[in-house]
């Protein structure tokens, strides 16, 4: 019963559409309707509202790490390992947005702070690297995403290694026209 609580409890949470929340706070209009129509921070700063982006990236982020560490302290590193996925599968296919949700690269990497901070310490490094030469949020997440099980690997368990696998699944089948565009040489950079 825990289980089942902590993971509808988890998707619930991670249903929160924090991007379209911003983009209503701040006056920014239907994400949908703006850039790539995702709901995450990155389509959130192509309205050119840096803080609304950021306040996405935190709340996106933070609803995975809260997910995790309340569901640690009900039912230890099983339940967390639940909630962490029950929130990303909360943020790519929402109830309150029709299932239609965002990529989920915030929510993943504050999952994975919140699993093992040195895992998502290392994979939010890779991200900015990444996103700092490149300049290509997708590429940045993909980079993060792929490298995370190996991060996992290293400095979590074995077991977590497979979790992070499975999340980071997640996040590249999300990334697929983003990744068609990259073989393309078509994706769009950060600020653009």
């Amino acid at each position: 019963m825990t289980y089942l609580i902590v993971a509808i409890a988890a998707y619930l949470l991670g249903s929160v559409p924090f991007g379209m929340v911003m983009a209503k706070l701040f006056g920014l209009g239907d994400l949908r309707q703006i850039g790539s129509g995702n709901i995450g921070a990155t389509n959130v700063l192509r309205t050119g509202n840096k803080l609304a982006a950021f306040l996405t990236v935190v709340f996106d982020s933070g609803k995975g790490a809260a997910a995790v560490l309340i569901a640690r302290q009900f039912g230890g590193e099983d339940v967390a390992g639940l909630a962490g996925l029950f929130a990303m599968l909360g943020h790519l296919y929402p109830i309150y947005l029709r299932f239609q949700g965002g990529k989920g690269v915030a929510t993943f990497l504050g999952t994975l702070l919140a699993l093992s901070f040195p895992v998502g310490l290392a994979a939010c490094a890779a991200w900015l690297v990444v996103a700092l030469t490149f300049r290509i949020s997708s590429l940045a997440a993909l980079v993060a995403a792929v490298s995370a099980p190996v991060f996992a690997y290293v400095f979590y368990h074995v077991h977590g290694a497979i979790l992070v696998m499975l999340l980071s699944a997640l996040v590249v089948f999300r990334h697929s026209e983003n990744i068609k565009r990259l073989l393309k040489g078509t994706e769009p950079k950060i600020g653009k």
